[in-house]
């Protein structure tokens, strides 16, 4: 009986592993056709000669679709883990969520921190000397040659970035074993360099998201219609289009007129245009679009912002003013077995909402910024550097987004007690053991 129970046992923790990967493939699929959608929207169609630039730009675009994925990966976790907490807690013994346990949600979160290192400290360093690189000179040009160069300039960097941290290391604590420390690469060092990066992450979202949080209104101000009061949206047609048709007048060399030269025409041209087709837009909005949707938007806009500072302000006077409100790390309950809010399934989905805004926010933050405001992709006219930027710039602040939740107190939860293997071996509600 000890030895069926105990192949049992081993069969059930396969099947768990099994179901679990593949629950893990599918997810990391479909965010990666997502990613690869996006990005191919915005890269430069001028990129896509068959050549061995080509072939360039293609490894780099897998790699960067890849951490594209990883980051929207490490954006869902948390909603993903605060729902599958709720679902637990409302449906305890249902054998059809079953395969929704703690070994999942734990899994997935160590997933999305390994991923997130490789593609910070390999693949997007890779990707970005690999399209830079040209091959040493006196070897033969060639695909293997730039992986070679793209090779040596990685290890140049990592040893670069090693004795910076060594260094550091020796002047701020001027120890033997923390010196000693730096040679377990693995158990040390990736991890505080890692840690390091999520700070800066953090201090990056604490920029971005108060800037973002107001500009989200201009943002929306400008994707949406907004009513016309006291406007007439015909005459301003009939006029933006008599300029439009003096402006092609002079390009064609009918109008006597020459104090612009062509590139000034053009881009007036331009402009003519896009602001024509902003009136025209506004004409054909229909009226609930036009006095209905804008004014929803902004007060749902006002609301979730308010929400927002009134929670981030009431945790800070909770930590101010009660010890045992400080984050306690790894302490807490478990998945699946206390609610992460006072109000139920509602509070979790305020605070998903809210998980949602900030992290929005913070990114149009960043692009308002003036120091990033270069890296604002275009549609089809987006190089390869810059995607490469952008992914990286939103896998920081992706990665950063759970750890400024917990500190500004926007969820409450916990994964260290989650269980890996006791949660395969639950019966379910007609005695059934869970399998694949």
């Amino acid at each position: 009986m000890e030895g069926q129970d105990e192949v049992s046992a081993r069969e059930q923790h396969f099947h768990s592993q099994v179901r679990e990967s593949t629950i893990c493939f599918l997810l990391f699929a479909i965010l990666y056709i997502v990613s690869y959608v996006i990005i191919t929207r915005y890269k430069r169609k001028s990129d896509e000669q068959e050549d061995e630039d080509a072939i360039v730009n293609r490894i780099s675009l897998f790699l960067s679709t890849f951490t594209l994925a990883v980051s929207a990966g490490a954006v869902l976790l948390l909603p993903f883990s605060i729902i599958s907490n709720e679902i637990l807690l409302s449906f305890p013994q249902n054998y059809y969520i079953q395969w929704l346990n703690g070994s999942l949600i734990h899994g997935l979160w160590n997933l999305a921190s390994l991923f997130s290192n490789l593609c910070l400290f390999v693949l997007m360093p890779f990707a970005f000397f690999f399209l830079e690189s040209e091959g040493f000179a006196g070897l033969k040009k060639g695909i293997r040659a730039r992986i070679l160069e793209t090779l040596v300039m990685l290890i140049l960097l990592a040893l670069l970035i090693l004795g910076i941290v060594w260094v550091a290391s020796a002047l701020i604590d001027n120890d033997a074993a923390s010196m000693e420390s730096l040679y377990d690469l693995w158990e040390f060092y990736l991890p505080y360099l890692y840690s390091c990066i999520s700070l800066m992450g953090c201090l990056l979202l604490l920029l971005c998201t108060p800037v973002g949080l107001s500009r989200m209104f201009t943002v929306m101000g400008q994707l949406l219609v907004k009513p016309a009061i006291l406007e007439d949206l015909d005459e301003q047609i009939y006029i933006i289009t008599l300029e439009e048709e003096a402006l092609q007048r002079r390009l064609s060399g009918l109008s006597s007129s020459v104090e612009y030269n062509v590139t000034e025409l053009e881009q007036e041209l331009e402009n003519v245009k896009i602001l024509k087709k902003k009136l025209e837009r506004r004409k054909k909005a229909s009226a609930w679009e036009r006095n209905l949707v804008y004014p929803a938007v902004m007060v749902l806009l006002l609301i979730e912002t308010s929400i927002s500072v009134l929670l981030v302000a009431c945790n800070i006077l909770c930590l101010l003013v009660d010890e045992t409100a400080m984050p306690k790390g790894t302490r807490g309950p478990g998945i699946g077995n206390a609610s992460l809010s006072a109000f139920g399934f509602v509070g979790a989905a305020l605070e998903i909402i809210l998980i949602f805004y900030l992290m929005v926010s913070s990114v149009v933050g960043f692009y308002s910024l003036r120091f990033f405001g270069n890296f604002i992709p275009k549609k089809d006219d987006t190089t390869m550097t810059k995607i490469i930027g952008n992914c990286v710039s939103i896998l920081v602040l992706s990665s950063a987004l759970p750890v400024m939740s917990r500190t500004l107190g926007l969820h409450k939860l916990h994964l260290s007690d989650t269980p890996r293997d006791s949660d395969t071996a639950k019966p379910s509600a007609n005695g059934h053991q869970k399998a694949l």
